[in-house]
């Protein structure tokens, strides 16, 4: 069962440790696919896929605590956004480790959990949201995606260390993306900017999950 859930759905248990945690690993990688089928040659994490998986882990009295590894470009906005909320709304501890890249939507999932790390060469891009690259020109989707905007503006500030009023400059910054909008962090620089909690990998995202479970416990 558990080579199945690697392969099929990049799921491990860990619970080899000295202190017996039982900790499940679940990848987030390649785009976050939602209410539309991504391409068959597209890596992707699969929405209705990860909500009864969370669903169970936050049922099972088997489960001390669950590590995050991230990995995405984006993708499903809605579907992304709702999955990052329902991580925010689990009772076990969580942290969430960056290892390559944190675009777009993946901002929001990546900063869910109690506590982040991310990679030193971890990059993080931030821009407006928009459909198949560019932002229509309609009203009435103007004001949609304008919405939408405001909804990860107010969940990434609020498990963050940054203001709306950044984040909002961030997003619509013409600096680095060439012909876009947007910003870009790597690693330290995403720390330095309030938006993670610290800069590493596996070893510090696993020290801080056992601290957190190990506080749990004796309270």
């Amino acid at each position: 069962m558990d080579n199945e859930m690697i392969r099929e759905y990049g799921i491990t248990v860990l619970s080899g440790g000295e202190d017996g945690h039982r900790i499940w690993m679940i990848s987030i990688v390649g785009e976050i696919e939602g209410h539309e089928n991504a391409s068959d040659r597209m890596k992707t994490t699969k929405y209705e896929h990860m909500l009864p998986i969370l669903a169970s882990i936050e049922d099972s009295e088997e489960v001390d605590g669950i590590l995050f590894v991230i990995n995405t470009v984006g993708g499903d906005v809605s579907c992304g956004l709702a999955l990052a909320e329902f991580i925010a709304s689990l009772s076990k501890p969580t942290v969430a480790l960056i290892i390559g890249d944190s675009h777009s939507i993946g901002v929001p999932l990546s900063v869910a959990a109690d506590e982040t790390v991310i990679a030193p060469s971890a990059t993080v891009i931030i821009h407006p949201v928009r459909l198949s690259g560019t932002v229509l020109g309609a009203p009435q989707t103007y004001e949609y995606f304008q919405l939408i905007q405001e909804r990860i503006t107010r969940f990434v500030t609020e498990h963050t260390k940054v203001s709306q009023e950044k984040f909002q400059e961030w997003m619509v910054s013409p600096g680095i993306l060439s012909r876009d909008l947007g910003t870009i962090f790597v690693g330290e620089e995403a720390v330095e900017a309030g938006l993670y909690g610290q800069v590493g990998g596996i070893k510090e995202a696993m020290a801080l999950l056992h601290k957190k479970i190990a506080i749990i416990s004796n309270s």
